[in-house]
């Protein structure tokens, strides 16, 4: 390779980086604007179930409130894990880190669990305490504040969850579930204080033990992604085969010894070893090698880094 060659071949580098730099600040901006909204919603939430809660006597919503609370903190926690996400590589991180977003989302998980178990062990000390004819009767209040946070949080579930897909933010897609594991507790606070309301008073603390499950499931989902992406989980069946195929339909390729895909937090790494005529020179296994490599990160965008190597094969030209 000449030296203009190597001067273009650092241009295409350096405009690759750029390109992965500009589309890293834009995702960045559009979950911070998520998440931003839905501080403010949890927010307000939180603070208008506490209220109804407590003027309408019901252990169950006050919960609630608990739960949305936990949501302003695992929000901020979810905005600093994709800021450091976004930040460029370094002398100590070469390959970027995108895995912070997974650092956040496992944190995250923890602080939901936290949350789910508390409000699961109040539930219990009341229903194993018996005595439930002092029970306070929830207000009609509570009722109404459990429907309203229903409909918001199953807004903010489905507005979260839009923007978590188009920027494949794993951080933010645990954030969603967040919105829903509020919305699933809402529902029931609601049945809870329904039936409280109907005479059982005891079921608004059957509906805290309730809500400390859907807590927990969803802590155990958004962990277990986090720690996929965290240990170098290879993309799907389905994805690798169309990479294959990929490959092998360019010019000069004549077979794939061997495909390795890793998930490096939103991103994916690939180590491919292609077959070409043993007989051609070394620029000319370049070119093919090349053309490999712009086709995979054309197609893929998820792809952040490719290493084709080349090994030399007998075979005829396809």
């Amino acid at each position: 390779m000449n030296v203009e060659e190597e001067e273009t071949e650092r241009a295409r580098q350096q405009e690759r980086t750029e390109t992965w730099q500009e589309q890293t600040n834009s995702e960045e901006q559009l979950a911070m604007k998520v998440s931003a909204v839905s501080i403010v919603v949890n927010a307000i939430l939180s603070v208008g179930k506490l209220l109804a809660g407590i003027v309408a006597h019901s252990g169950a919503m006050i919960s609630d409130a608990v739960h949305s609370a936990s949501d302003v903190f695992s929000t901020i926690v979810v905005m600093v894990g994709v800021h450091m996400a976004a930040k460029k590589s370094d002398e100590d991180h070469p390959y970027g880190h995108e895995r912070m977003e997974c650092v956040a989302a496992i944190v995250l998980a923890v602080v939901l669990a936290i949350t789910g178990v508390g409000i699961g062990v109040g539930g219990v000390r009341t229903i194993a305490g018996g005595h439930y004819s002092v029970l306070a009767v929830p207000g009609i209040a509570a009722l109404i504040a459990a429907v309203v946070s229903i409909v918001l949080k199953e807004a903010m579930f489905w507005y979260t969850r839009h923007y978590a897909k188009m920027i494949d933010s794993g951080a933010l897609m645990a954030d969603a579930w967040h919105h829903r594991s509020d919305a699933l507790s809402s529902v029931g606070a609601l049945i809870g204080i329904a039936g409280a309301r109907m005479g059982f008073p005891v079921l608004d603390s059957a509906a805290s033990v309730v809500i400390c499950i859907f807590i927990m499931k969803a802590a155990f989902e958004i962990f277990k992604d986090a720690v996929d992406k965290m240990v170098d989980k290879s993309c799907d069946a389905q994805t690798e085969q169309e990479m294959r195929q990929c490959i092998l339909e360019q010019d000069g390729v004549q077979g794939i010894d061997m495909l390795h895909t890793r998930v490096f937090g939103n991103k994916i790494y690939v180590d491919v070893e292609i077959l070409v005529n043993g007989q051609w020179r070394l620029y000319e296994a370049h070119e093919t090698a090349e053309r490999a490599h712009d086709e995979l990160e054309r197609r893929f965008p998820k792809v952040k880094h490719i290493m084709v190597h080349v090994n030399p094969c007998a075979c005829e030209e396809r």
